[in-house]
């Protein structure tokens, strides 16, 4: 079956000011046996789908399909409030058991961004001693040492990838824009790579205006393939087509489906994030929040995640949650 794939879903949330955090996204993973397709097994699932859309008012869009499974968003007036994501997974008689079934509970992974230039905010993180992500900026003045120390205490490292924003942010002196060649986006992707050792995913810096375009993320893509990284979609526009981009290529994906934690800077502001991050974990099953090394928000991190396995959440570094 060949898959429609309209732009207004390929940017999910269209050129918006609708906050893209704002949405459910529904795994649907399908074991498949002989009897049932995994298409007919959708087929009924979305016959049930869309009789509650009919009744709650909601448009579908999709399906837009990936080496990882095939998606839809559900629009109210326009307005994304679910989007559902189909993965399959043939039976073979045994399996292991997924977390829910393990009686784990909802996972949250955190991201803390804007690494490499001050060694006591990786230190305070280290001090933690949870499974926090941390994304490094590359060529700043310690982001090779913080790069390597994570790893060394077992921590999971991301290159927080410089992209050209629309707004007046400060950009980096090299970073990925519209209108670069492929060979262009290589080159700097491998130089990045290179500079921040032990990268195992990447996230986008900024990149407001570059997370919207569609031609450079297509060539970005095929490049983190190759390095085998994951990617994680900052979310930093509402017009951001870089999520449906990786899916599309067949990277291992995500995205922050919960405000982040620090645009007000404020220990009390980022212990409410945090709250609201937890809440949404136990709601969705699954969350992704990013923050940003500010003394308040390792200040607020240190009041609240001791929390976390009493609220029924696990922290768990990101590359448990993409796919």
């Amino acid at each position: 079956m060949k898959a429609a794939a309209p732009a207004d879903l390929r940017s999910e949330l269209s050129a918006s000011d609708q906050d893209p955090a704002s949405f459910d996204l529904i795994n649907v993973t399908i074991r498949a046996d002989s009897s049932s397709s995994s298409r007919e097994i959708i087929s009924r699932l979305l016959r049930a789908m869309n009789s509650v859309a009919t009744r709650r008012r909601l448009s579908r869009d999709g399906p837009l399909e990936s080496r990882a499974g095939i998606l839809y968003a559900y629009r109210r007036a326009g307005i994304v409030t679910h989007m559902v994501h189909f993965h399959e997974q043939m039976e073979t008689g045994s399996r292991e058991a997924t977390p829910s079934e393990q009686g784990e509970g909802a996972r949250l992974a955190i991201i803390i961004d804007d690494l490499g230039n001050d060694r006591a905010a990786a230190d305070a993180i280290f001090a933690l001693q949870c499974p926090i992500t941390i994304s490094v900026l590359p060529n700043h003045p310690r982001s090779i040492e913080i790069a390597q120390e994570a790893h060394r205490r077992g921590y999971q490292v991301m290159l927080h990838l410089p992209m050209e924003a629309m707004g007046n942010e400060r950009p980096e002196a090299l970073e990925l824009r519209p209108g670069m060649s492929a060979a262009d986006v290589s080159k700097l992707v491998d130089d990045f790579v290179q500079a921040v050792p032990h990268v195992a995913g990447v996230n986008n810096h900024q990149g407001s205006q570059s997370t919207a375009d569609g031609a450079l993320m297509d060539e970005l893509m095929p490049v983190l393939r190759e390095h085998n990284l994951f990617y994680v979609d900052s979310r930093t526009t509402a017009a951001t087509v870089a999520y449906n981009t990786a899916q599309r290529f067949g990277v291992r994906s995500g995205f922050r489906n919960v405000p982040f934690l620090d645009d007000v800077a404020e220990v009390g502001a980022v212990r409410k994030q945090l709250q609201l991050a937890l809440r949404d974990a136990r709601k969705k099953g699954d969350a992704i929040a990013i923050g940003h090394p500010h003394p308040a928000t390792l200040q607020a991190m240190r009041d609240v995640l001791p929390e976390a396995k009493l609220q029924g959440v696990r922290l768990v570094f990101v590359s448990e949650m993409v796919h």
